[in-house]
């Protein structure tokens, strides 16, 4: 196949939420343990980081790759861009992704991918993946930390899991919150959607998602009602969190991989290295826990956590269905 690119119109247009949700489930299920999935790379640049991050599916006959470029905010800021994000101040252009789907013979793209909105549908669905499992069958209220690209494809794609009657949504401010609120309302008629605070925000959730690129805890831990579940996407560096040492330790903590759970995120890493926590507190990964290998939810009061740094997985399957769905 020549190299074909798509746009971030052509993803939007092309990627349905839901097959992607069934298609994760799927791979993380039944392909997960026999893919090639080695540790992504990271280079410190002076403006922020590079990340890529591969996968092969030998079964499938598929490889690809993505590179991500995430700019630090006070570059943003210098540049005069727009702020359109959440609790950490994401920016519009703070993060920029592409995505090669390649011929594994030749190493050759045979398709491009513009991976902006890409890689934030393919996180808030394996958040939905997660939730599906882990969330209390009658979760009704769900909380967003955060008013960026990330908070909208968590509030497009969750309520696709679970039947929520109210949303509630906390950014970096009231005033971020309340206009996040009015643009975002017309898009989904069937849902109430008002800002809060943090502390009303972590209260009163049954699913939160911190959707932000905060370094730093978001909200209090003894706040969290018992039952809930938090789905952490935001934080990816070993000394970013964005839920507290006391979140972690009184909840039961799922990852989507390993690895990257060991090396990169603060969130359990700084409880560790404070001796409040073991390396045992991870009680699965997100294969054991979709395949039924090990348990997720075990009562209705437990507090469950997971914990996405974003794996290369993800990435191609979200890639096979746009080529799927792309006229040849």
């Amino acid at each position: 196949m020549s190299d074909t690119h798509l746009t971030e119109a052509d993803v939007r247009r092309l990627l349905d939420p839901a097959h992607l949700c069934a298609a994760l489930e799927s791979a993380f299920r039944d392909r997960y343990p026999s893919i090639s999935l080695p540790p992504r790379t990271h280079a410190e640049l002076a403006h922020g980081i590079f990340v890529a991050m591969s996968c092969y599916d030998g079964a499938a006959g598929t490889l690809g790759m993505k590179l991500v470029l995430v700019r630090d905010e006070a570059v943003n800021q210098g540049r005069g861009q727009a702020t359109a994000g959440g609790s950490g101040g994401l920016t519009s252009g703070r993060i920029q992704a592409t995505y090669l789907l390649l011929d594994p013979e030749t190493a050759q793209p045979s398709l491009t991918i513009a991976a902006n909105y890409f890689t934030d549908l393919r996180t808030a669905a394996t958040s939905a993946v997660a939730t599906k499992f882990l969330a209390r069958p009658d979760a009704s209220v769900l909380g967003i930390f955060g008013t960026g690209r990330l908070a909208r494809t968590h509030l497009a794609v969750l309520p696709l899991i679970r039947n929520f009657e109210r949303v509630l949504i906390c950014g970096r401010n009231s005033s971020r919150s309340s206009e996040f609120v009015q643009r975002i309302s017309s898009e989904h008629p069937g849902l109430t959607i008002t800002a809060a605070d943090a502390r009303t925000c972590a209260a009163q959730s049954d699913v939160l998602c911190t959707c932000t690129s905060s370094p730093a805890p978001l909200f209090d831990g003894r706040d969290l009602r018992p039952g809930a579940h938090l789905n952490l996407v935001g934080a990816f560096r070993p000394q970013t969190r964005e839920v507290d040492t006391y979140t972690i330790q009184r909840s039961r903590v799922l990852v989507d991989t390993y690895v990257a759970a060991a090396t990169e995120v603060g969130e359990l890493l700084i409880p560790l290295q404070e001796g409040s926590i073991t390396r045992d507190h991870i009680a699965a990964d997100l294969h054991e826990l979709v395949s039924g290998k090990k348990q997720g939810r075990r009562s209705p009061e437990e507090i469950t956590i997971f914990k996405s740094v974003g794996c290369a997985l993800e990435d191609l399957v979200a890639a096979e269905l746009l080529l799927a769905a792309h006229p040849a």
